[in-house]
């Protein structure tokens, strides 16, 4: 049965539950009649459409593979700072031998944990740090962005794409970079306007920040934001946007070119695997549209034949491996450059992102 929970009713008993922690030392691995316990962690509600609603239809897909082997619990709207901690310890506290935790802000508090509770298993998602009972898994996110900078850069007619962004991290920087990046290939004098709003999910900020954008002239929203608000403005003022995390059609029939969507459900499945056939390690894990970590969603009619098979074509050279999206000469916001004619920039690189690319205004 599914326990859904929210933050406030979650930390009520949290303090009794460390009590109790201390008192009886760590978690007991379940008899096999016994089924796994799993928890969730979520920055955001799993109503935003986006980030957390993807990593819910994970954790649905765990429950429709294992049925009665497993007992899923999440928490939402658990915000990135001491609520994270407890509400961690908590479901540690409670027999989940299995924690996901969502969000980056996570990592910290999830390895603080994960000590206290070595027979636990912990999944922290796009995180860098692991430990013997805490792995790490991410998504190559900047590989949709390209097709996504290829699709904005061909059907701008401002030169003006906007991006909103959530929290200023190498991950998002590596989005609004390679959305750049192939923006300009095809539309050289392309500039990508940022606007940071500092939440992964505002809808309020959000669509101010996309009203803001439109306003300076822009004409294709994109987004690093977890609701479908950028979308919606979008809509309503006769521009074009790109959906963020899940499929936002439904909010921009008209609008939405594509959306960049993001498949846990697998990941989710094969650590739930793991774990109960005793086979969990601790892993890295950082796959993308080759492994279908990520996948685009359909083309919207905005999109015509010609522009969805060269996108096609950008989406397939990079799952087979002959386009690598961060391939010189790139220049930064300098006009310096970074990365030399035909080299192509390492993960630790990327990971490491904290330079704009030529034609990004933050």
């Amino acid at each position: 049965m599914i326990r859904p929970l929210d933050r406030r009713t979650f930390l009520a008993g949290t303090a009794a539950a460390a009590g109790l922690t201390l008192a009886s030392g760590p978690f007991k691995a379940a008899s096999a009649a016994d089924p796994l316990k799993i928890g969730f962690v979520y920055v955001g509600p799993i109503g935003d459409f986006g980030w957390t609603h993807g990593h819910d239809l994970g954790r649905k897909a765990v429950e429709t593979k294992f049925g009665d082997k497993v007992k899923t619990t999440y928490v939402e709207n658990v915000a990135e700072g001491p609520d994270a901690e407890r509400v961690i310890r908590k479901l540690a506290a409670d027999g989940n031998k299995l924690i996901f935790t969502t969000s980056f802000g996570y990592m910290e508090p999830t390895l603080k944990v994960a000590k206290t509770f070595p027979n636990v298993f912990f999944e922290h998602a796009t995180g860098f740090k692991t430990a013997p009972n805490v792995s790490v898994y991410n998504s190559r996110f900047y590989e949709g962005r390209a097709v996504v900078g290829h699709l904005a850069g061909s059907l701008t007619k401002t030169g003006k794409i906007g991006y909103i962004a959530s929290v200023p991290i190498p991950e998002v920087v590596m989005g609004i970079n390679a959305t750049a990046i192939w923006a300009r290939k095809v539309r050289p004098d392309a500039e990508v306007k940022v606007v940071w709003i500092n939440s992964w999910y505002d809808p309020g900020k959000e669509g101010d920040a996309a009203k803001a954008l439109i306003d300076q002239g822009v004409d294709i929203i994109t987004q690093h934001t977890d609701s479908p608000a950028p979308l919606q403005i979008a809509e309503q003022r006769g521009v074009l946007g790109v959906g963020q995390a899940s499929d936002m059609k439904a909010f921009a029939p008209k609008s939405q070119l594509t959306a960049i969507v993001d498949e846990w459900g697998p990941y989710y499945v094969e650590r739930t695997q793991a774990v109960l056939d005793g086979a969990w390690k601790t892993s890295d894990t950082w796959h993308g549209l080759k492994e279908g970590f990520l996948t685009l969603s359909p083309y919207g009619d905005a999109v015509p034949e010609a522009l969805r098979a060269s996108a096609d074509a950008i989406k397939n050279g990079i799952i087979d491996g002959s386009i690598h999206p961060f391939t010189g000469p790139i220049k930064n916001d300098k006009g310096e450059i970074k990365v030399a004619d035909g080299a192509k920039l390492s993960d630790g690189d990327m990971l490491g992102m904290n330079w704009y690319v030529e034609g990004v205004s933050a």
